[in-house]
């Protein structure tokens, strides 16, 4: 797969790094070293976050596997994926995985499920961790942990991995082409009767999460999910759509109810911050899709109507000030979706299966995501914030990580696809370990590519564990298959 983009591998020093920036006209802060906890390293700064302090600044996204048991209990690799979590050394634990909060609300049939019939299963999944920590790290003092909970929405898979049963906000016009919906189907579209009955899902789902030892909810609203996707609902009619206070009622109310119903639960949200039109390209660099220029697009959220490639935080930053009033205290951001803009997501030279080849190079993405990230942290100084979109840096993750730390311009760092293959990354640099360049995520996209295809996720070009799999060889066929299109 042909690409004209200098991969990070063939940049052999952070000057190569900075040069390379100073190429593409962007910038964001890298420091020349790695430094350990004894030598004063930022990412090794507690955070306080509501009454709890949080041990250091590394953080672990959700990442979640399609492997949980149909009935939404652990699997072995559940489990193992949670173990790994905890031997990273991170203190801040941000959900582990999606959890669905009904069971029609599942991205695929063995997603994990926030429901009172899996609650030693999420216990499980939480003792699991912490046992793995504190092997690793000595103690569990300063570990945070929390549990996301999701609603899929337009792309639930219930009870098949390849067929969608969509739930969603609104029509919109170019994704439900796409997908498979017809748009005259209204049976799919949520009624307000209905929607007041999720938000009191979601309320139980966080008291289960509360009872079972998690220090705090991530109401999941990013990557086209349900929530997230009411957000843009600007043609649906009704108090859940229309003009910003409908758009965001859903959201605000769920937090309002969570908050009232569980006052000592910390609540998060991670949040696509903008979003844009759709992309397409298949084995193509990725366009984005047709629509008239002489029509606003008002199908996302945090994009500029009038240029729908371009995004504009206007509403994303109202937002966050009206969710820290509803109680919400931590915040992670990321961008787009994994359906549809990928790149926007999660930077990488190589494509999942249904994606395209990367439209810039993939430092323009991290800087973007390093950078609105900034600009939301300047906005709000004293709310706790989680920055995504780093993997793509791969050997200078953790200079720039540190620097962007130390430079205030978020709190936390988060690792999502690094983790599944370098899983001690943070207990490697703070502890002063030698770097292990050998596992270090080369965003293969091969995670993404498992599942799209009805396999379980994971790292399987370098956790010898996924190596072993038969699935393995069933991938390489699937790449052959994409290379040679």
């Amino acid at each position: 797969m042909n690409t004209s983009y200098r991969k990070i591998a063939q940049l052999r020093t952070v000057d190569d790094l900075k040069s390379r920036l100073v190429e593409l006209n962007i910038d964001f802060p890298c420091d020349p070293e790695i430094l350990s906890a004894e030598q004063g390293s930022p990412m090794a700064q507690t955070l306080r976050i509501g009454k709890l302090t949080v041990g250091n600044r590394w953080c672990i996204h959700p990442m979640e596997g399609w492997d949980a048991n149909p009935d939404g209990s652990p699997s072995s690799w559940t489990l193992r994926r949670w173990q790994r979590f905890g031997e990273s050394g991170a203190k801040l634990i941000w959900g582990g995985e999606a959890a669905a909060v009904r069971p029609d609300g599942r991205a695929n049939p063995n997603q994990t499920l926030a429901l009172a019939s899996n609650k030693d299963g999420l216990e499980r999944l939480r003792q699991t961790l912490v046992t793995a920590h504190v092997a690793t790290t000595g103690d569990d003092s300063g570990l945070v942990l929390g549990l996301q909970l999701t609603h899929s929405g337009r792309f639930c898979r219930p009870r098949d991995k390849q067929r969608f049963e969509p739930r969603i906000a609104y029509h919109h016009p170019l994704l439900d082409v796409r997908f498979g919906i017809r748009p005259e189907d209204d049976s799919v579209v949520w009624t307000d009767s209905q929607l007041d009955d999720l938000v009191g899902d979601y309320v139980r789902a966080a008291e289960l999460a509360q009872e079972c030892g998690y220090h705090f909810v991530d109401i999941k609203a990013c990557h086209g999910y349900l929530l997230h996707e009411f957000l843009s609902a600007h043609t649906r009619p009704g108090k859940y759509g229309g003009d910003y206070v409908g758009r965001t009622r859903l959201l605000r109310t769920i937090i309002h109810e969570v908050r009232r119903v569980c006052p000592e639960l910390l609540i998060g949200v991670r949040l696509s911050l903008f979003d844009s039109l759709p992309y397409e390209g298949g084995q193509e660099p990725g366009h984005p899709a047709a629509w008239d220029a002489d029509a606003p697009y008002v199908a996302a959220f945090g994009c500029n109507p009038d240029n729908p490639i371009e995004f504009d935080l206007s509403e994303p930053l109202l937002l966050i000030g009206d969710l820290v009033a509803e109680g919400m205290t931590l915040l992670n951001l990321t961008a787009g979706s994994p359906y549809y803009t990928p790149h926007l997501q999660r930077p990488a030279i190589f494509p999942p299966s249904d994606g395209y080849l990367p439209p810039e190079d993939p430092l323009v993405g991290v800087a973007r995501h390093i950078n609105v990230t900034a600009t939301c942290k300047q906005h709000f100084p004293d709310l706790a914030i989680v920055g995504s979109g780093y993997t793509y840096l791969q050997d200078y993750l953790p200079h720039v990580a540190q620097a962007t730390v130390r430079s205030g311009m978020v709190d936390a760092v988060g690792l999502g696809r690094m983790v599944l293959s370098y899983p001690q990354l943070p207990h490697d640099t703070l502890s002063g370990r030698p770097w292990q360049r050998k596992m270090v995520c080369r965003t293969f996209s091969e995670c993404t590519t498992a599942p799209r295809n009805g396999l379980i996720s994971g790292c399987y070009p370098l956790d010898e564990a996924y190596k072993q799999l038969p699935e393995r060889q069933q991938l390489i066929q699937i790449k052959k298959r994409m290379e040679s299109r």
